[in-house]
């Protein structure tokens, strides 16, 4: 599931040892046994055991490792039959993409003072260099709410600054952000009370960030501000501001330099045909995403990431970072103590990325396996989608749909699995075996959602449907957080299952023994048998409810 990257591990539990040298051997064969017929835990925890392994070296996107994870996703298909349906008749789809950054000769003055770039300000997303002479600034809002956003006309040609308000962390949604036109000229960020660049968010703002190449639009770009800054370029602090408040007129320009990616950003893109000549030309879209973070700046504890998130973070990179409380810090050294009696430092380095998103890129194999194995096919297609890209800001997702290898307008719906391997009550309150998150179910089509009430009960899944994280407005922002939003954007139905969030979320530690398989194989289960349902119908899903302006911003 997509989060800026947070590399920052306390200081009290790094561990200063070198980084391994990452393998770079191909990707190893299926295990045995997975090549039976049948959705099993055994069968998931053997997938999982490849896609998470360490010479993945955590799957980032534009890197060997991700090429490694998608030769496997691709030669699975190949084996069990599944048509090619990526460019030019194979099963990859190259999604076009480049690292960019800003470069340090970037300036912007205001009045008689020059901001000074990586201490004032950052830039990201910004595919040319651009003038900002004669451009002013306009405060747009909160970042947090859309709803509180100027209109296009207010913020056209502007750089359009969105406050953060008191405490809360500054979540930049890089790819939402991007794609839309509304923002003008730039959209920033006030950092406000928060740390503007720790130590590690530095180093990754320096080192660029994955954006889809193509001709120069001239779109937004994106900035984060200092709070000087900030008050620099609205002409006051922005606390007392208004809401379409604008600062005096700049001069400079941002300068950007762009720099190709190790290897190519793929999707993996297969069809199982369906049985009925009338709605075999229609699909049932299922995706999953295939990257992850890559690798570590530095080696850290396994254990003490795990410790300190357990008492702490206990959603891992989605709690606020900070220091222990006095009585916090206790506990965590009473339990690192326990776990050293047991075994010492586990250094590691390796984002692998089981649950986020290994478990849904097997389950995507796994409904793959059963629908090509299974007596009697659907009458519609099963249309399968390895999405690349998105933790850096379902690009993917966003190319697929925008450059469809199949028609769009014949993808009846889209289901969407991310992070479905945990869950339990260790993980999070009132987890369990029946805890799901169900998310954007009924906000195009009611019918889609009541389908998946239907198969649950009626097959026998057991799970208890949770729809607070599908909450309009709710602060996680979790359905504009994953490849479903890029389907929905176009007015496809969809659906997008999650066991939710945990300590070992965007971590370390985020790895294959962690994952509760049976649950993953009862999860895995219901999406099949719902995929199924659906393309089985006599009829498309209705859409009852307004399509979304594709070129609109995700609300939650």
């Amino acid at each position: 599931m997509r989060l800026r990257r947070d590399l920052t591990v306390p200081l009290l539990f790094v561990c200063a040892c070198s980084q391994p040298t990452p393998s770079v051997a191909p990707a190893p064969a299926p295990a045995p046994g997975v090549s039976e017929t049948g959705i099993t835990a055994r069968h998931l925890e053997q997938r999982l055991a490849i896609v998470a392994a360490d010479s993945m070296q955590g799957r980032e996107t534009g890197t060997l490792g991700n090429v490694k994870a998608t030769d496997y996703i691709a030669a699975e298909f190949r084996r069990l039959g599944l048509e090619p349906a990526g460019d030019s008749g194979g099963y990859f789809q190259t999604v076009p993409l480049a690292k960019v950054g800003l470069d340090s000769s970037s300036t912007i003055r205001v009045g008689g003072s020059t901001l000074v770039t990586w201490r004032d300000f950052a830039g990201f997303a910004i595919d040319s260099t651009r003038s900002l002479d004669g451009v002013q600034a306009v405060y747009g809002g909160l970042l947090s709410d859309s709803t509180t956003w100027i209109s296009p006309s207010e913020a056209a040609g502007r750089i359009v600054i969105l406050g953060v308000p008191p405490g809360q962390r500054a979540y930049l949604p890089f790819g939402t952000l991007t794609h839309q036109p509304r923002f003008g000229r730039a959209v920033a960020v006030a950092a406000g009370e928060l740390n503007l660049f720790p130590p590690d968010a530095l180093a990754a703002a320096k080192a660029g960030t994955v954006t889809i190449k193509g001709p120069t639009t001239q779109g937004p770009f994106q900035l984060v501000l200092s709070p000087e800054a900030t008050t620099a370029l609205l002409g006051a602090p922005i606390g007392g501001l208004s809401r379409g408040a604008l600062g005096p007129a700049l001069q400079g320009s941002v300068v950007v330099r762009a720099d190709p990616l190790p290897a190519p950003a793929r999707n993996v893109v297969a069809v199982l045909r369906g049985s009925d000549p009338r709605f075999r030309g229609e699909f049932v879209a299922l995706g999953a995403h295939n990257d992850h973070l890559g690798l570590a700046p530095s080696p850290a504890d396994h254990d003490s990431i795990r410790v300190f998130n357990r008492i702490v973070r206990p959603r891992g990179a989605d709690s606020p970072q900070r220091a222990p409380t006095a009585a916090e810090a206790a506990m965590i050294r009473a339990a690192l103590d326990s776990v050293r009696k047991l075994r010492p430092p586990r250094p590691d380095s390796v984002y692998n990325g089981a649950d986020d998103d290994g478990s849904g890129t097997v389950a995507l194999l796994e409904i793959a396996q059963a629908a090509a194995r299974a007596p009697l096919r659907p009458r519609r297609s099963l249309l399968f989608v390895s999405h690349t890209g998105e933790e850096e800001g379902v690009f993917g997702s966003s190319y697929f749909v925008d450059h469809p290898t199949v028609s769009r307008d014949s993808i009846v719906a889209q289901l969407n699995m991310d992070m479905i391997g945990r869950g339990d009550a260790v993980d999070l309150p009132g987890g369990g075996p029946s805890y799901l998150q169900v998310v954007g179910s009924r906000r195009l089509s009611t019918e889609l959602g009541d389908l998946a009430e239907r198969v649950n009960a009626e097959g026998g899944h057991g799970f208890r449907f949770n729809y607070s994280l599908d909450a309009p407005g709710d602060p996680e922002q979790v359905y504009c957080r994953s490849d479903h939003t890029e389907y929905a954007r176009y007015g496809i139905p969809v659906i997008f299952i999650t066991t939710d969030l945990h300590e070992d979320y965007h971590q370390l530690t985020d790895e294959a023994q962690y994952i509760d398989y049976a649950k993953l194989a009862r999860v895995v289960d219901l999406e099949y048998d719902l995929a199924r349902t659906v393309a089985n119908l006599d009829h498309r899903v209705l859409v009852d409810h307004p399509k979304p302006d594709p070129a609109a911003p995700c609300r939650q």
